[in-house]
């Protein structure tokens, strides 16, 4: 039995955990799938990549509001689909190619299983037995998993997830989503704007409901304006072509079409389409990890329970990323790791995670992006605020864009100004948001923000200044220059 000053189970954020601080030491990694995580191989990166050629398409196809006359004469999506895959897939191949040959690592392709507190049993495919290690401290970086509503795995039909949908040979002309988180938008963009019908199935009454209600209700509006947007909706049967595309025109199917897939709702409509993409959530990777056996405990999703140092209850083990945190976000995952690997070298000298102020964006059609607390949330806390919704059309950069749909919104204590919020939906507002979020992290007050800088004129960021600037306030000047 091998023995290891540290294992990591999990090459996403995982990976840059071995630092120079365990140069001449001895260190596992520990892989059962793609070698690189979530965000690089079916995550941020890849989706983002295709994000930006739907965005291109889309100023072609709205190009007329400009007064120019131009036509999008046809999508190559296996070239979409090879660009972004041309440069993700080596760089994953690089990384396990560097740690499986590279100095102080031992990479281990196959599931690991706690077989005691600090003792994993690593067993690759086809395995019975496998190998077995110990290490001072393991550290559990395996991420999340696409969740799939039971009806859809019973029907036998053939489905997607984000974990698969981007591989796909052709462009589907009809894709039915289910769903209405991050993932289901970004989709319904990204196929709708390359040409797909894109119908997309929602249980709840508005898309995004995880997000400031203003916001969700806003975007909903502007969604149904793009795809066919089915709320209320609980699906009772899914049914269709269990033989794959392939053999699609070859058998006859009930609902009387060529259609891959069929989805029957409780008030008797129904949507088909080509392809299915189940987009319904995403949960901590921790099945068959033997989390048990080691005593590590877990919450009821079957996350990892971590302090907030990232220790698990059992020393020696610590946890981070998708795996235990609240926030399923690559730059939260990031932020541990830094956090974890100096833990990790430094026990006498222990940092904390910062989960204040995590900013989120949804990389739709328009961009949504949000950080601190939602209206909602003020209420339920009986906290005293106000807000400010500035339209992107009343500014000259927003004038510019003809856009009718984009918001700032800012929330702020009256009293001491304290910025408590802001929520974003329109043009880059992903990048738009980045002041507000850095005046939060470090405690400037909406006067501050507001009439501390110069903000450029006639830039689209006025309309962040003109959020800040609209909030009532108790009475204190904002008429601040630069000191």
């Amino acid at each position: 039995m091998t023995h290891f000053d540290l294992a990591i189970i999990g090459t996403g954020s995982g990976n840059s955990l071995v630092t120079p601080d365990f140069d001449g030491k001895r260190v596992a990694i520990i892989e059962s799938g793609t070698f690189g995580g979530t965000c690089l191989n079916v995550g941020c990166i890849p989706t983002k990549m295709y994000v930006y050629a739907a965005d291109v398409a889309n100023t072609v196809t709205h190009a007329a509001r400009y007064g120019v006359d131009a036509t999008l004469d046809g999508v190559r999506w296996t070239d979409i689909r090879d660009r972004v895959f041309g440069r993700i897939d080596p760089i994953s191949a690089g990384g396990k190619e560097y740690r499986t040959n590279g100095p102080n690592t031992t990479t281990f392709l196959g599931h690991a299983t706690f077989t005691g507190p600090r003792r994993l049993r690593i067993t690759a495919d086809h395995e019975v037995n496998g190998v077995e290690i110990t290490a001072d401290q393991i550290v559990i970086a395996t991420g999340a998993r696409p969740t799939v509503p039971v009806a859809v795995t019973d029907s036998g039909v053939p489905f997607h997830t984000s974990d698969t949908v981007m591989r796909l040979d052709e462009l589907p002309k009809r894709l039915v989503i289910l769903g209405s988180g991050f993932i289901a938008a970004e989709f319904a963009h990204v196929f709708s704007a390359l040409g797909s019908r894109v119908t997309v199935v929602a249980r709840s009454n508005a898309l995004l409901r995880q997000l400031d209600t203003e916001i969700s209700a806003r975007f909903t509006v502007v969604a149904q304006e793009q795809w066919d947007v089915r709320l209320n909706t609980e699906v009772t049967k899914v049914s269709g072509n269990r033989n794959g595309h392939q053999n699609r025109h070859e058998n006859g199917h009930e609902n009387g079409d060529d259609s891959e897939v069929r989805l029957d709702f409780a008030d008797g409509s129904y949507a088909v389409g080509d392809v299915l993409l189940v987009a319904t959530g995403r949960v901590p990777n921790t099945a068959d990890l033997g989390l048990d056996v080691a005593g590590v405990a877990t919450h009821e999703d079957g996350g990892v329970t971590v302090d907030a140092h990232g220790r698990t209850n059992i020393n020696g083990v610590w946890a981070l990323g998708d795996v235990s945190s609240a926030h399923q976000l690559k730059h939260v995952a990031n932020h541990e790791a830094r956090v974890v690997a100096h833990n990790l070298a430094h026990p006498d000298d222990l940092r904390s995670f910062d989960h204040r102020n995590v900013p989120s964006a949804v990389f739709t059609s328009p961009q949504i992006a949000g950080v601190g607390l939602t209206e909602e949330q003020l209420k339920a806390q009986g906290r005293s605020y106000v807000t400010k919704s500035q339209e992107y059309g009343d500014t000259a950069y927003g004038w510019a864009m003809e856009d009718t749909t984009g918001v700032c919104k800012v929330i702020a204590d009256p009293a001491t100004g304290e910025l408590l919020g802001a929520h974003l939906m329109g043009y880059q507002a992903s990048n738009l948001i980045q002041p507000l979020i850095q005046g939060m992290s470090f405690g400037q007050t909406v006067a501050d923000l507001a009439r501390g800088q110069y903000w450029i004129h006639p830039a689209l960021s006025e309309v962040v200044e003109n959020a800040l600037l609209g909030l009532e306030l108790a009475p204190i000047s904002l008429e601040l220059g630069p000191h």
